[in-house]
């Protein structure tokens, strides 16, 4: 790695690191560069365990002995500067050691991503990074095999997801459905049940549907704000449903997530 010292932090070269808190900018930005945000050394590191190539990273001073092992036979440019410098830069405070800009993997299709899978999640249209980044984490956590995300899906390299993900989204497999819901019917051809997680007169309880032992299992998580679409229930082969008390009618979809898949994941 080379070493190079922030002179100013309109150096042309720091420019995909600018203003990382305009989020409007980065969804537009990543994507159509072809990059993405890993942030913190634990992260970076996941992130070259992955195989994915570092263009540039940022980092203040202190955090270049815990760089250098793991930057190690990489040819990639540091950049360095004062904590104030970087926050300058960033637009927040750089607290978590580094920040790197890394190559963006070309994604697989959906055959290559299931084709030993049990478990899949669909996530259609959820829209908060975080929520995709928790999602994750479960999915990785709780022993799911894959992810989907329909066209309309916050991005999971976004850099918030990844943070949030606590870099699972590295190690899961994932990609794009890339036509949602006929998506769908794909899954459906390879011999998954696709069950939709929804609230519904006659849905089946999570405990009945986990009772029907199905082979393989894809479960479709609508957007927070509207739920699953008419047109993928209809689609489906199941609705399904955690009961819930107390009032309450449903739980946030990053925590439905964790509740099915513990359930599906764990019926020995």
């Amino acid at each position: 790695m080379r070493v190079i010292a922030i002179d100013s932090v309109d150096d042309p070269r720091l420019s995909f690191f600018t203003q990382l808190t305009d989020v409007a900018l980065r969804r537009k930005l990543e994507p159509a560069t072809g990059l993405y945000l890993a942030e913190s050394t634990k992260i970076i590191e996941r992130s070259l365990a992955a195989g994915h190539r570092p263009v540039s990273v940022l980092a203040t001073d202190k955090w270049l002995p815990d760089l250098e092992p793991i930057l190690d036979g990489h040819d990639v440019d540091v950049f360095v500067g004062a904590e104030s410098t970087l926050e300058m830069l960033t637009g927040f405070h750089l607290h978590r050691g580094a920040i790197a800009s890394m190559e963006r993997p070309i994604l697989p299709t959906v055959a290559e991503i299931v084709t030993d899978a049990r478990v899949v999640v669909v996530l259609e249209n959820i829209v908060d990074h975080t929520n995709v980044g928790a999602i994750f984490r479960s999915v990785a956590g709780l022993g799911a095999d894959a992810v989907l995300v329909t066209p309309d899906c916050a991005d999971p390299f976004y850099r918030r997801s990844v943070r949030v993900s606590m870099g699972t989204v590295l190690q899961v497999p994932w990609t794009r459905i890339e036509s949602w819901p006929r998506g769908m019917a794909e899954l459906q051809e390879l011999g998954f049940t696709v069950a939709a997680l929804a609230l519904s007169d006659d849905a089946l309880t999570l405990s009945e549907f986990v009772a029907e032992s199905h082979d393989k299992v894809a479960v479709v998580f609508g957007s927070e704000g509207y739920g699953l679409s008419s047109r993928a229930l209809a689609l489906c082969d199941r609705v399904v449903r955690i009961p819930m008390s107390h009032g309450v009618d449903s739980l946030n979809v990053a925590a439905s997530a964790a509740v099915t898949l513990y359930a599906l994941t764990n019926t020995d």
